[in-house]
């Protein structure tokens, strides 16, 4: 949806990778001035790169979902941040505070809703449970040359942006180190596990769901420990567990537990989306050509957008509008389209539409910012509105460089070189790049009128890169 090479438009899925900007889905990426990881497997044989994702529409559907968990934790949404990984392993962990990663290969495992609702209350649970305080001890016991490459890897992905960086930093794990780790983590899975239950008694959800994952990962306990799932290696599963696990659910399920019914609707389109973009050569066996359901369009339109059939691709996504003419995803989708076969200035309709629809969705007011850029010719007028777009964007974004590195843009093709020092100087920070965020905040001051609050932030960000 946005991120420029050069500030030349590329994907609307976008991940980091050192010099470029690859096309990918998104997710919010937070700043973390510690990393800390709790229940993430240490491989022996060495770690491949993860991308972060972004995606709209996925991270509405899972907002909504979970958010009845967090208020049965007497907790707001905005405390935790839920961030997805592209992975086909099936894997879940908190790391560094209150952030929760999921795998896609997790999402893609699970049947219902309730299912990711489980592994999402039983993480919470390790939250809650005070775990990661307790699970940075049981870390120090543990080699630091055992952990040290996956917390630099996953650290420096998410606090940098640099999705190379997680393969990168990753180094093997020493298997009596790990040993150590996990043997110490087991202690808090059955606190967590009974945490998840009566949080999702407590939001009148019925915790089967919980159960019926969990029994999907069973018989990987019996298979040798390389073949085992990164989940089932950071989340000891044992018979015992899953019995225990069955007795409480059986306790704690409300008589009238349910779900909202077009929640099931949503996690058919959210599977549908993944499957089409993570792996498009699915998508005809997954799906039978005579399902006409929407998901099942959605899965082959996404897929044939990202296989560059491009007629097909926009005959499909012009179809799904036809049926859903207010549905702001369907537009993003279309407008993401156009713009990665080189159609910009056709992706504008497009795009306004789906903030029109939705315009208090960052992401998507990032996207058509950075196509009204891309197609301004320097014009002052449009030069102004993606700037608009943006301010509004950083409301919902505070913590993406993306959003400050348009807006350098923006500014700098205005001339405003003060102000487009001072967002470079944001985007650097929020990368970690504290020696490139002084430089520029400094050059920023000089220009910037004294006492103003753009003065104030350079200031502020100069003190806060001078921080060890």
């Amino acid at each position: 949806m946005f991120m420029p090479k050069n500030f030349a438009l590329v994907k609307s899925y976008y991940v980091t990778n050192n010099n470029e900007m690859k096309k990918h889905m998104m997710i919010r990426l937070p700043l973390f001035a510690l990393i800390l990881l709790f229940g993430l497997a240490l491989k022996a044989e060495g770690a491949h790169a993860q991308s972060i994702i972004r995606d709209s529409e996925i991270e509405a559907y899972m907002s909504e979902w979970f958010d009845p968990i967090f208020k049965a934790n007497n907790m707001d949404a905005s405390q935790v941040n839920v961030i997805l990984v592209q992975d086909s392993d099936v894997n879940a962990f908190v790391a560094g505070g209150s952030n929760i990663f999921f795998y896609t290969g997790l999402i893609e495992k699970t049947d219902n809703p309730e299912e990711l609702i489980g592994v999402m209350a039983h993480e919470l649970g390790h939250i809650s449970g005070g775990h990661l305080i307790r699970g940075r001890e049981a870390m120090e016991q543990a080699s630091y040359e055992s952990i040290l490459g996956t917390i630099i890897g996953v650290g420096a992905a998410v606090a940098s942006g640099d999705a190379g960086a997680a393969g990168a930093g990753s180094i093997a794990g020493n298997s009596i180190a790990q040993r150590r780790f996990l043997a110490k983590t087991r202690t808090f899975e059955s606190s967590a596990d009974q945490a998840a239950i009566t949080s999702m008694k407590r939001a009148g959800l019925n915790p089967k769901g919980m159960l019926t994952f969990m029994q999907k990962l069973e018989g990987q306990e019996l298979l040798p420990a390389s073949q085992q799932s990164e989940y089932i290696r950071s989340h000891p599963l044992t018979r015992n567990r899953i019995k225990s696990i069955e007795t409480k659910v059986e306790q704690n399920t409300p008589a009238n537990a349910s779900s909202p019914a077009h929640w099931d609707d949503q996690h058919a389109r959210m599977k549908a989306k993944l499957i089409g973009y993570v792996h498009p050569e699915r998508v005809s066996w997954v799906y039978d050509v005579s399902d006409k359901s929407i998901p099942a369009q959605y899965a082959r339109a996404v897929a044939n957008y990202r296989m560059d059939k491009i007629d097909t691709a926009l005959s499909q996504i012009d179809a799904l509008i036809a049926a859903e003419p207010k549905n702001a995803y369907f537009y993003e989708l279309k407008g993401q389209m156009l713009t990665d076969f080189g159609r910009v200035q056709d992706s504008l309709p497009a795009l306004n539409k789906a903030v029109k629809l939705k315009p208090n969705d960052g992401l998507l007011r990032t996207a058509l910012a950075h196509s009204i850029i891309e197609t301004s010719q320097d014009n002052t007028n449009s030069l102004n509105k993606a700037v608009e777009h943006l301010k509004a964007a950083s409301i919902a974004e505070p913590r993406s460089s993306r959003v400050h590195r348009l807006l350098a843009t923006a500014y700098g093709r205005q001339g405003n070189d003060a102000y487009a020092r001072l967002h470079l100087a944001e985007e650097a920070l929020l990368q970690n790049k504290k020696g490139y965020a002084k430089q520029q905040a400094q050059i920023a001051l000089k220009s910037l009128p004294k006492g103003s609050s753009a003065s104030i932030r350079a200031n502020d960000i100069l003190l806060f890169a001078d921080r060890k």
